[in-house]
């Protein structure tokens, strides 16, 4: 279930070693899911993979990364470092991966010597250990690498990937520990490039606090602004652009994807800032559908209004527009703003606090119900062959973002439809203004 009112950010856990001794496998192993390209051929994975992952009850994100040669001149082994030294600062944990077939080589003690200078936890995973049985000799020569104890583990067939994985979770902090607790609203502020996102923040802070530049791309890392006004506590979590993948071309962009998809995760309210000069593009429907999955409360910004040509139906009219355009996510209130001027600063605020309220909201059984015994009788249940659906009762099982689990007698008949149809009934009074909402539909037999 959902944890509720607070938000948890996963802990990053970062694959890093030289190339070909198989973390993409290791990572493709642990993740369950074919998400790196696997291949003979030192140096294919050039970019950085990610993907979810769970050990013991506790989540974390796991990055792959391209392989570390230390010294190279070869420019795209060079931006595989960089990328690595990237994922290595971002990281909480680092499994380091070797191989026991090569055994200790000069580029494992130089990415070791990396590793102890970023000060950071590390777990020594020693891969291709493919039989089973008593741990194998040439395991002791890892042990000079000053890292700690090696942990043997065979990628391919998953041996010793408990133990390893054991060891990686040790170093997370307790979960209660995991997000300290705070009054304060968390506030992701996401977009495509040069919407405006620092000069947002800068104006909300009132200083400099990160940098403002007319260069797309110019934000390269997620900053934690802390804000206390009249409103309330606020913490503005800024974030890198997100860039169509054929634009993410440089390996700080790809970086800045993932610290997006951060803080995302850590946020409670998206603001999804909109340029008003450029208006809607397929980009700015990528970047809301992060927000919208991972449940969180969105509002969706105009930035820029101070600089569009007006007339009395302008703002109408593009309000309309964007409707159409978020359709996915019509529960989000639109606000037009300019980050420049201040325009509308003080009824953003009112709307995070309203829209965090919103997808905090609990509502009792008996209340969701009563909406449900109205909804059905205004509109019939669908049938299908002489068989009707029947709701038998709703309970709301946990909030941000609402999430109502539905029993029901055939899971097949309650088509999506109809749970939009409930779903609306729902939002006409209770408002759920600003909040995704989810459906849990669990099939269970009429009792005589």
């Amino acid at each position: 279930m959902r944890n509720e009112g607070k938000t948890m950010s996963r802990p990053i856990v970062a694959i890093v070693g030289r190339p070909n001794v198989g973390k993409s496998t290791l990572f493709n192993k642990l993740v369950g899911a074919r998400l790196a390209i696997v291949d003979d051929t030192p140096g294919v994975t050039r970019d950085r993979i990610y993907g979810d992952c769970e050990w013991l009850g506790r989540q974390f994100l796991l990055i792959d990364t391209g392989g570390i040669e230390p010294y190279s001149e070869d420019i795209i082994l060079s931006q595989m470092r960089r990328q690595a030294q990237l994922a290595i600062d971002s990281a909480d944990v680092i499994i380091f991966v070797t191989d026991i077939r090569t055994g200790v080589v000069a580029t494992d003690s130089e990415v070791a010597d990396m590793l102890q200078k970023s000060g950071k936890p590390v777990a020594l995973c020693v891969n291709k250990c493919d039989s089973i049985g008593a741990d194998p000799l040439e395991l002791y020569e890892f042990y000079n690498l000053g890292i700690g104890d090696p942990f043997p583990v065979s990628s391919v067939h998953g041996h010793g990937t408990g133990d390893l994985l054991d060891e990686v979770i040790s170093y997370f902090p307790p979960p209660e520990d995991a997000e300290e607790e705070s009054d304060a609203i968390k506030v992701a502020v996401i977009g495509k490039p040069n919407v405006g996102k620092s000069s947002l923040v800068n104006a909300i802070a009132g200083e400099e606090r990160v940098i403002v530049s007319a260069i797309a791309g110019t934000t390269r890392d997620a900053t934690d602004t802390s804000i206390e006004n009249r409103h309330g506590k606020f913490v503005f979590i800024d974030t890198a652009g997100l860039r169509r993948k054929s634009r993410v071309d440089g390996v700080i962009e790809k970086y800045s994807v993932i610290r997006a998809k951060m803080a995302v995760n850590r946020a409670q309210v998206c603001v999804i800032m909109i340029d008003a000069l450029e208006g809607f593009t397929e980009q700015d429907s990528k970047v809301a559908g992060l927000a919208h999955e991972e449940g969180k409360a969105c509002i969706i910004a105009v930035n820029k209004w101070d600089a569009v040509e007006k007339d009395g139906k302008t703002m109408d009219t593009y309000r309309k527009k964007l409707m159409s355009d978020f359709s996915f996510m019509s529960y989000a209130p639109i606000i037009f703003i300019s980050a420049k001027t201040g325009q509308r600063m003080d009824r953003l605020f009112e709307l995070i606090k309203f829209t965090n309220d919103q997808n905090a909201m609990r509502i009792s059984t008996g209340k969701l119900n009563d909406v449900l015994a109205a909804a059905t009788a205004r509109v019939q249940p669908p049938t299908d062959k002489g068989k009707r659906l029947k709701i038998y009762y709703m309970t709301q099982a946990s909030t941000r973002p609402p999430t109502f689990v539905c029993f029901v007698n055939r899971k097949d008949l309650f088509h999506y439809s109809y749970q939009r149809y409930i779903d609306n009934q729902i939002r006409e009074v209770f408002g759920l203004e600003g909040t995704p909402t989810r459906f849990i539909v669990r099939e269970r037999e009429q009792r005589s």
